[in-house]
């Protein structure tokens, strides 16, 4: 059964924030952008607002579904995980570890893709450009290298 997810890219003076992720959790180990998994039946609106709040104690607003994108790890006929990717410059609050990772901003410049999902340096670029996507990668059964991937801007 397919996991369904969000992402949220939060943007601030030129400076994206990612999260550490906990070694016990999905993606343990990487920086990513604040998110997680959907509640049966949630919206990804709703439940990306829901996750970055848990993840960060921000409230974020106008965030714009800039792309979707299916992965795979091994050869499989569905998705493992299907993940819904937004982008937002406006939130309140301050960002706080609520447990489930480091937080860090860093200079759009200085992106640290060598410790982030290796698809990140695909499409994060085409989100940054304000362009829309939609497409899939393929990783192999380490989940460390990609294997095949279809990417288009919509």
């Amino acid at each position: 059964m397919t996991v369904r997810a969000t992402i949220c890219e939060i943007i601030h003076d030129e400076m994206i924030l990612l999260q550490y992720k906990r070694l016990d959790k999905f993606g343990g180990g990487k920086w990513n952008g604040p998110g997680g998994k959907l509640e049966p039946d949630e919206s990804p609106y709703t439940g990306v607002s829901r996750e970055v709040f848990e993840e960060t104690g921000l409230r974020i607003r106008a965030h714009e579904l800039r792309g979707v994108l299916d992965f795979y790890f091994g050869r499989k006929s569905s998705p493992d995980w299907s993940c819904y990717i937004f982008y937002t410059e406006h939130y309140s609050g301050k960002p706080k570890d609520l447990g489930e990772g480091e937080l860090r901003w860093f200079n759009l410049q200085n992106i640290p893709y060598d410790y982030m999902w290796k698809d990140d340096s695909f499409w994060l670029p085409i989100l940054l450009e304000g362009k829309k996507f939609k497409g899939y990668f393929i990783y192999d059964s380490s989940s460390e290298n990609i294997i095949d991937y279809e990417l288009n801007i919509i």
